[in-house]
């Protein structure tokens, strides 16, 4: 395991410190602290040391081509997250309890057991459950979309904030192979507006492989995928920001909708 020095230290306590007092770092402060992977999720594991709170689950970020040149990466990348920030759909939030929060579409996959680093994307099929999800990322960065170097977004637990999902179906009972994960198609509304619309291939071509290449990435880490833990596999469109209202993701496939009403 990577071993952090003082600065890193000091910067792992910084970003916990955002997250219990909702007052965001300003990057400036941290200019090259975290310069590589394995220290940044290093700084990610202090983080949630000082959380104090099992892993709940995951989000994955940077799962398609144009994100990914937005941040200067070339790899999608991980946040563990704790278990109160997934929320079963409807859901109601406050925008004052949130720090500049955006608004995803996407799928997310419940473990059924552990999951395997040899599983091949037909064995995840089948050892998982699948829902619609609106994830809220959210950042301790000031003025961070998209501005926020890789680093700091993957240090910051890859601007983890909430999960609202649907209902859960197992995953080989809703689609008949592989290849169907690749099609599913959402729009969302904020009130009768539709903002948006997209389509699953656009996470790594199938939320499959984003689910795939996270366990392959948490085995490299010494971690396991658990059983009844969650993932947030990435999203399908561009993330607007999140602002009061009634916002309404609907899936085709049969996975319904999914509400969050922002206060």
């Amino acid at each position: 395991m990577t071993a952090l020095n003082e600065q890193q230290t000091k910067f792992a306590q910084a970003l916990f410190d955002a997250y219990t007092s909702g007052n965001p770092l300003h990057e400036a402060d941290w200019d090259d602290t975290v310069t590589d992977d394995n220290t940044a999720y290093a700084v990610q594991d202090q983080v949630m040391k000082l959380k104090g709170v099992p892993v709940g689950g995951y989000k994955v970020s940077l799962t398609s081509k144009q994100t990914q040149q937005m941040f200067d990466a070339d790899s999608p990348l991980y946040g563990q997250q704790v278990d109160s920030h997934f929320l079963p759909s409807p859901a109601t939030v406050k925008l004052a309890d949130q720090m500049e929060p955006l608004v995803e579409v996407e799928l997310a996959f419940r473990a059924t057991e552990d999951l395997r680093p040899d599983d091949r994307l037909d064995d995840l099929m089948h050892k998982t459950t699948v829902a619609g999800a609106l994830e809220v990322p959210d950042s301790r960065f000031a003025d961070w979309f998209p501005d926020l170097s890789k680093y700091n977004v993957m240090a910051d637990c890859a601007v983890g904030g909430l999960v609202v999902y649907g209902q859960e179906h197992p995953t080989a009972s809703l689609f008949k192979n592989v290849d169907e994960l690749a099609t599913v198609n959402a729009q969302l509304f904020l009130g009768d507006r539709k903002l948006d619309e997209g389509v699953s291939r656009e996470v790594l071509d199938n939320p499959l492989y984003s689910l795939q290449w996270l366990v392959k990435k948490l085995a490299s880490r010494g971690k396991v995928f658990r059983q009844g833990q969650l993932v947030s596999s990435g999203t399908f469109v561009l993330p607007p920001k999140l602002v009061q209202g009634h916002w309404l993701v609907r899936f085709d496939h049969g996975l319904g909708n999914v509400e969050l009403t922002v206060q």
